[in-house]
């Protein structure tokens, strides 16, 4: 079985502080290149978000914006170690889960593997897969996954994604996915196979995804 596990919100918190400063990166990249005024800049983002699972997405389909500048830009952290949340026990619940792990996020890749090290766990994965793998088509977007899945070699049905995002198991599921959702909702969707509050949880009831 592989795992392949989202990274923001699933194997750290980027809620309290590095989401609300690549936000702000992001709306600041719009007001400035698009000639927009903050309050518009902030909507159009969120739009874009919204609409595509990225704002890069929408920038590249209706402003030409290039996405690497894009990504420079807006993730360029003066601390990233200050900003990253860990959750005690990660390191030991990942080594309990048995298979192979990657990494795939919407997120760059210079940001991911950076996360992965402040962690102390990229040692752990087999490969990290970023946006810039997903030919920037990025989650829930099936085309990304199966990119990304071509690339790895990984067969659909013997994989298991790991997110914190519904849209983006919705779509792992229509690709023949198992799914799991960490999150601490008692309610589980058809999609769905598995909801955890943690990474810990699921070393501990990982066998559930077997039957």
């Amino acid at each position: 079985m592989i795992w392949v596990f989202d990274l923001d919100n699933t194997l750290h918190d980027a809620t309290p502080y590095i989401f609300p400063q690549i936000n702000r990166g992001m709306t600041s990249y719009l007001e400035e290149h698009l000639c927009l005024g903050r309050e518009e800049a902030d909507r159009l983002r969120r739009h874009y978000w919204a609409r595509y699972g990225a704002t890069l997405q929408g920038m590249i389909r209706h402003h030409g914006t290039n996405p690497q500048h894009f990504l420079e830009q807006t993730h360029d952290f003066q601390d990233l170690s200050a900003l990253v949340v860990r959750s005690p026990g990660l390191r030991s619940a990942l080594r309990m889960i048995r298979g192979e792990k990657v990494v795939f996020t919407n997120a760059p890749l210079s940001y991911a593997r950076e996360v992965l090290q402040i962690l102390g766990i990229g040692d752990l994965f087999g490969a990290v897969y970023s946006i810039e793998h997903s030919g920037f088509r990025p989650k829930p977007d099936p085309h990304g996954f199966r990119r990304i899945f071509r690339k790895a070699g990984i067969a659909p049905s013997k994989a298991v994604m790991v997110e914190d995002t519904l849209e983006n198991l919705k779509s792992a599921k229509s690709l023949g996915m198992k799914t799991v959702w960490i999150s601490s909702s008692g309610k589980r969707p058809s999609f769905v196979d598995l909801i955890v509050p943690s990474i810990r949880d699921l070393a501990r009831r990982q066998y559930k995804l077997k039957k």
